[in-house]
């Protein structure tokens, strides 16, 4: 799959811990940025990330800042995207079932990287259910 990454400057270092995690997974990784843990501002790499999800760069994308809050935000202004913040696995995997999530966002200051691995393998590994779902999937859009 290939899946698109950024954050800001507090989300740096767990970006660059989940390049690596989806390296080794054998996944082909956009990374949007930053490239350096200098500070940047959230709100234009979770809008990189939208572009790319909007533009078919990548199917899905993952995004870090230091809670999560204000990078999901920014992707989320994308109509394309369908960003969830997730704080567990159980999210993730909902995110993905119910509303075909196609963004998972993660806060570094929130998350141990056992429980953003649990994140990342759910969001990856679990397909859309549809039926109930889409009718209100498509009311996003």
């Amino acid at each position: 799959m290939k899946i698109a990454i950024s954050s800001d400057h507090a989300g740096y270092d767990l970006k660059e811990e989940i390049r690596e995690i989806l390296l080794k997974l054998d996944h082909e990784v956009v990374d949007l940025g930053p490239e350096s843990a200098d500070s940047v501002d959230y709100p234009d790499y979770g809008k990189a990330a939208g572009v790319a999800i909007a533009d078919g760069v990548a199917s899905r994308a993952i995004i870090v800042c230091g809670s999560g809050i204000g990078i999901s935000i920014a992707a989320n202004r994308n109509p394309a995207v369908r960003a969830a913040l997730c704080t567990s696995g159980l999210m993730a995997r909902l995110s993905r079932q119910h509303n075909d999530a196609n963004v998972l966002a993660l806060g570094a200051r929130l998350s141990g990287i056992e429980t953003v691995k649990d994140c990342i393998h759910e969001f990856l590994n679990t397909p859309f259910e549809g039926g109930r779902h889409q009718r209100r999937v498509d009311k996003l859009s």
